[in-house]
């Protein structure tokens, strides 16, 4: 599975974007606001990334940060939701603001991302409202922790781990506490680790 690509963006549109890794182009789907992040043609790119597999397609979607993607699989998760109802929302509103109305149970809040009815809204912040208060938001790990960064790389590696989310975010914001805020990637990883599985 691809889980990431850091590579040269070659070309957008309004939903994709075409990544140039060592000579392959990859076409990857992203919300607004993943896409208002990465810049212009030439600038180099880091995205976390999903690959969706269906009986007649396949493709890539790439998120600004771990805990988009994170939000991307939890929206999608929810019945009624697919890739481009979640990228929808993702584009409406920052991980913050979709981890807050679920949390508040703010149904209006997630139907001003379009295509979203009140019904579907309802829907998405009952079925996630546990998930997002689970999901710390401190100044170690926030949820938008730029792509690329330490803190958002170690994330995703003790989830690649098998790691719950939650409990991955929770580990590093631990480690950073320990270790300091310029912590390298590598301490943060081991630290943890045994966090999480302590």
């Amino acid at each position: 599975m691809i889980a990431k690509l850091t590579g040269t963006l070659d070309d957008f549109g309004p939903d994709w974007a075409v990544i140039d890794v060592a000579g392959v182009g990859y076409l990857v789907h992203a919300s607004a606001k993943t896409l208002d992040a990465l810049g212009v043609r030439g600038d180099r790119v880091t995205l976390h990334t999903e690959l969706q597999v269906s009986e007649n397609d396949m493709r890539l979607i790439g998120f600004a940060s771990g805990a988009e993607r994170e939000w991307f699989r939890l929206l999608t998760g929810v019945q009624g939701v697919g890739s481009k109802m979640a990228l929808a929302v993702l584009s409406a509103l920052s991980v913050e603001e979709v981890q807050r109305a679920c949390a508040a149970g703010d149904a209006a809040m997630v139907a001003r991302a379009q295509g979203v009815g009140p019904k579907l809204a309802g829907r998405i912040v009952n079925e996630l409202k546990d998930k997002a208060g689970a999901l710390p938001a401190g100044p170690g790990v926030s949820l938008a922790a730029p792509a690329g960064s330490a803190s958002a790389d170690a994330v995703s590696a003790l989830q690649n781990l098998g790691f719950k989310p939650q409990v991955a975010a929770m580990a590093v914001t631990r480690a950073i506490e320990e270790l300091g805020e310029g912590a390298e990637l590598d301490a943060l990883i081991r630290v943890g680790l045994k966090r999480a599985a302590g």
